[in-house]
């Protein structure tokens, strides 16, 4: 009877704690960690650059005419030019190309890339006034703007100087604005390598014939889309008439680009944007030039045709420009201007990813950016930090009070199954995170309950031996 009577009180115990404990959720899933919901948020948020399977880059080393037509392709327009490159300027993709890389003189259009490197560091309304040794070594026959020392010019009247009038004068007087002939000389040359402009070498930055100064088709594409990208380039480039100042007065300007202004009996091109074109008796007359038409913006570089005469560069242009629009959705690119990631740099990338994404180390229980309990608070800044991609209304583990983590988990402080609920609703994850922590945990239900029933059994056990002992020791 005594036994039977312990049982009872045993299995009444159990039933009284499992009564008011939670109920184990069976079904429950566990809460994703915050270093897999930050590595799901940021394969979602930074998508990798697209795969360019189809393109070959050595493709445009070959030499001869480069294209790869589909079904309905126009024919490619008949071009005497040594070099030229026809290519999307948003997605950098070559509809077509001859001879690529193969190195030539660029004459003027290398201003295009002398701009680039240059524009940035000047407000347009700067004034300068010009010393007379910023005009020296200026080479004879060159193009001239009209540049006079001593007279004071703003910044805005020097790049109308370059773009309309492929001034040398001005070249000359911007260079020495930002750090020298010299100086410019190797800062366009990495800005050309920067690029991924590998053909391009710079001896002198107004692209007067020079002893190994060279570029390529290629590399002028490259500089015209690149110079699309800054507002300013652009403004200038298209820019078709300007007064240039000269003391008291002023004179007006034109573009020598012919395909821009329509003088000349060479007709302006619809939606032309402009860039540069360029002529030396030894490069020949070469051109850069950019369009537009509907949602879509070309870029086409021409290196000194063969036939045709002076202006066969702008008809070459237009008819290379005419087909692009054409046939952009009729052809496979055969290249890129976009630079070619250095594997390097990819495998660092890759790295860095899987570090992120990683699991602590063994012996810890706390994910990336949600410590172990027990952890000082000063650890790797990872720790102190909110989740990389938690909302903006989530809080971080610092921003939460004491008193909510005592709120979302009633159990006793000091309660081991309190640390891991408490902490998850703490790490600043998403809100399905956050509710699954704040959620009773599936684990902790049943190993209290068997506690719960093992200390009503020990008490009914300790009951029966205590009133056991009274019965023997009754004489004492």
């Amino acid at each position: 009877m005594i036994v039977t009577s312990a049982v009872r009180h045993a299995a009444a115990g159990s039933a009284a704690l499992l009564f008011v404990l939670p109920v184990p959720a069976a079904v429950a899933s566990p809460a994703p960690t915050v270093s897999s919901v930050s590595s799901i948020s940021s394969a979602v948020g930074e998508p990798t650059p697209p795969v360019r399977g189809h393109v070959d880059p050595a493709r445009l080393d070959r030499s001869g005419v480069q294209v790869q037509p589909l079904a309905g392709a126009p024919r490619l327009p008949s071009a005497s030019a040594l070099s030229w490159v026809v290519a999307d300027a948003s997605t950098g993709e070559v509809l077509a190309a001859r001879n690529a890389h193969r190195k030539l003189p660029p004459a003027s259009t290398l201003k295009a890339l002398f701009a680039l490197t240059a524009l940035p560091h000047h407000d347009a309304s700067e004034q300068h006034t010009v010393a007379d040794s910023e005009l020296t070594g200026i080479g004879a026959g060159s193009s001239l703007v009209g540049i006079k020392e001593g007279y004071t010019y703003k910044v805005s009247d020097l790049w109308n100087g370059v773009f309309l009038s492929s001034g040398n004068d001005a070249v000359h007087v911007l260079a020495a604005m930002n750090g020298g002939w010299d100086s410019m000389a190797r800062k366009m040359q990495e800005k050309a390598r920067s690029l991924g402009a590998n053909d391009t070498h710079v001896v002198s930055p107004d692209g007067y014939d020079a002893p190994g100064q060279v570029s390529s088709a290629y590399d002028l594409a490259v500089f015209g889309r690149a110079g699309l990208q800054d507002p300013a380039f652009v403004r200038y480039c298209s820019t078709r008439y300007a007064d240039f100042p000269a003391g008291s007065w002023s004179y007006g300007i034109a573009n020598t680009n012919r395909l821009l202004t329509g003088e000349n009996g060479v007709d302006r091109y619809p939606g032309l944007i402009g860039i540069k074109n360029g002529y030396t008796s030894n490069a020949g007359n070469t051109l850069v030039s950019a369009a537009k038409r509907g949602d879509r913006t070309l870029v086409v570089s021409v290196m000194n045709p063969q036939e045709g005469g002076g202006y066969a560069v702008y008809e070459e242009a237009r008819s290379l420009l005419d087909w692009g629009f054409e046939a952009a959705e009729r052809v496979r690119p055969v290249g890129s201007l976009l630079p070619e990631r250095p594997k390097a740099e990819a495998d660092a990338r890759a790295v860095a990813a899987g570090a992120e994404a990683g699991a602590a180390p063994a012996g810890e229980t706390g994910t990336k950016d949600a410590p172990a309990k027990g952890t000082p608070s000063q650890g790797t800044p990872a720790q102190n930090a909110p989740a990389r991609n938690a909302p903006a209304s989530a809080p971080s583990a610092k921003e939460a009070p004491a008193q909510e983590a005592s709120a979302q988990d009633p159990s006793a402080p000091g309660d081991p199954a309190q640390g891991a609920p408490a902490r998850a609703a703490r790490t600043g994850g998403d809100p399905g995170e956050a509710a699954a922590a704040a959620a009773p945990d599936a684990s902790a239900g049943l190993p209290l309950g068997l506690i719960g029933a093992a200390c009503a059994a020990a008490l009914a056990l300790w009951g029966w031996r205590r009133r056991s002992g009274a019965g023997d020791s009754g004489q004492e």
